[in-house]
């Protein structure tokens, strides 16, 4: 397929909203596409040239594009970028601009290739050749090319819809309805590479998912914890079940093979962050195998008290920059609670019981990756106990988990859930939120330095993203730099058209969803106000997710639950 013919369906999906629509489209595509060709055309038409989990970055700010769009234009940068600035759209303005040539003759597989490259280029003078590649690029393509290109660039393609809408797309595609989603979700849990998946279709029906298995190297979308406030509904829903304590620390995935030596992490939205635990290059030497999956919390120690230290220490170990310096001032240990995978066997679907028992002849006894405990337990008032007990040593209280459970990517069904609420508990929310910053307002008075005095947060309701909470509260000075840092990085020029605001909490500047902060607040209530229904009174920061993305945030379901639990009239 021709890069040019690709670009008309961008075209027609971002000019679209209707979820049925979008997946019509995407059926259209998917049945003209080349099976060869159809990987990089899932990557490409999210904004990628790889899977999310592959930390393949172009590394290109606005600035290294004006400098490369001035050149094949033959303009001074400064004039671009008051153009830029301007438009306040980067595709928009290189689709107007005169290039003097019009081009349109690459394929996809070439336009993959050349942004591949580019993204991979590094080392001394990577950045000239960069824009040198990027600058050849654009001259060689037609005005509407160009637009997409610079936003894939940039990050900036955003089209509105997300894997799921995918894989309705593939199901109607070879069924002429939704019957294949599950299955396709459920292969795409445990390799999350939509491109390999839409390649296998293609290439063999159905038959090609039994092709995808899990893979050390390759992270298993994490198991996430359901919400319950009520000991008795618990085991009841549960019967047998495993109390465990909840860290309040950042989890990671870890993956070892013994024959490469190498040793990767995943954080809980497949962002690899192999090179921030260095204390795991000894992992060789605790495993008893040569190829595992595990699943873990990795929290700060106090080197003196050996006392588990709070999150905003745990979480300076993500920062890329002096990490052996930080790992002797913040050592980590990992409490490992799963076994995803052994010996490239999958043990997802052994009970929770089995996974344990495995786990516990896996690890040789070390003082950084540890078996976290765990009690066995069948009776509500034993689980109020722990849960109770956890919270006076200084934990977030516990994780509940069936006995002889499997182990379910994503958040989906009742094998784990988490009792942060005590139970009965009225007036201030004793749980927390983590909500998806969807935009912002500009500061009075003090906060004018800011840029930003109060920020709107929200959570996905269907094919929508719905305001929860406008917050300002909560934030130190620190707090609010550090947060219009993170917006700077995902602003667009106008409310993208998934977004459910109503007229009087429009934002200043609006955002991507992609950063996830965590929310306190005293009540949720009923909303006239809040397009889902739904609102946080008194909401205020407790912290930044950085270990969370959109995907992980919480579920409109979940809200209706709390609500429920909550009993909100």
């Amino acid at each position: 397929m021709k890069f040019k013919d690709f670009v008309v369906y961008l075209e027609r999906l971002e000019k679209t909203s209707s979820r049925l629509a979008i997946t019509d489209i995407l059926v259209e595509l998917l049945r003209k596409l080349e099976a060869g060709e159809s990987r990089v055309a899932m990557y490409l038409i999210v904004g990628r040239v790889a899977p999310d989990f592959e930390p393949i970055e172009f590394g290109m700010a606005v600035k290294m594009v004006i400098r490369a769009v001035a050149l094949a234009t033959d303009k001074k940068p400064e004039v671009v970028e008051r153009a830029y600035k301007s438009k306040g759209d980067m595709g928009i303005l290189v689709k107007e601009m005169e290039f003097g040539v019009e081009g349109g003759g690459m394929n996809l597989i070439q336009v993959h290739e050349n942004l591949l490259n580019m993204a991979n280029d590094s080392g001394t003078g990577s950045q000239e050749r960069k824009v040198e590649s990027l600058k050849q690029l654009l001259v060689s393509m037609s005005p509407d090319e160009r637009k997409y290109v610079v936003r894939i660039v940039l990050g900036k393609l955003r089209l509105g819809f997300s894997s799921k809408t995918i894989f309705d797309a593939l199901s109607q595609m070879e069924e002429g309805n939704k019957s294949l989603r599950k299955a396709l979700d459920e292969r795409f849990q445990i390799f999350p590479d939509v491109g390999l998946l839409v390649e296998q279709i293609k290439e063999s029906g159905m038959a090609g998912l039994s092709k995808i298995k899990i893979k050390s190297g390759v992270p298993v979308v994490p198991a996430l914890c359901q919400r319950l406030n009520s000991y008795q509904e618990i085991v009841s829903k549960m019967k047998d079940v495993a109390v465990e304590r909840k860290y309040d620390g950042t989890r990671v995935q870890i993956h070892f093979n013994r024959k490469s030596g190498e040793v990767r992490t995943y954080t809980r939205n497949l962002e690899e962050t192999s090179k921030m635990f260095p204390e795991l290059v000894q992992m060789g030497d605790w495993i008893e195998a040569d190829d595992v999956i595990l699943d873990s919390e990795a929290v700060g120690i106090d080197p003196v008290t050996q006392k588990v230290m709070p999150f905003q220490v745990t979480i300076t170990r993500k920062r890329k920059h002096g990490i052996e310096e930080t790992s002797k001032s913040v050592p980590l240990r990992f409490f490992v609670f799963d076994i995803l995978a052994k010996n490239g066997e999958s043990l997802i679907e052994k009970p929770y019981s089995e996974r344990r028992e495995i786990l516990s002849e896996l690890i040789r006894p070390n003082i950084v990756v540890v078996v976290d405990e765990y009690v066995r337990a069948d009776d509500p008032r034993e689980v109020e106990k722990m849960h109770e007990q956890y919270l006076k040593e200084g934990y977030e209280g516990a994780v509940i988990k069936k006995w002889d459970g499997a182990y379910l990517p994503g958040r989906q069904g009742w094998n784990w859930v988490k009792i942060k609420e005590v139970e009965g508990t009225t007036g201030k929310l004793a749980d927390t939120f983590d909500l998806v910053v969807m935009g912002y307002y500009y500061g009075r008075g003090k906060r004018t330095g800011f840029g930003i005095g109060a920020f709107l947060t929200g959570l996905r309701k269907g094919d929508k993203w719905v305001s929860m909470a406008k917050v300002g509260t909560g934030l130190s000075d620190d707090d609010f730099r550090e947060l219009k840092k993170k917006l700077e990085k995902h602003t667009v020029a106008e409310k993208p058209e998934n977004y459910d605001v109503s007229g009087n909490l429009l934002a200043d500047v609006w955002v991507d969803p992609a950063v996830v902060v965590e929310i306190a607040a005293d009540e949720l209530t009923k909303s006239p106000v809040h397009a889902g229904g739904l609102a946080l009174r008194f909401p205020r920061l407790i912290k930044f997710r950085d270990d969370k993305g959109p995907a992980q945030a919480t579920t409109w379901k979940e809200m209706e639950e709390i609500a429920r639990l909550s009993q909100v009239k």
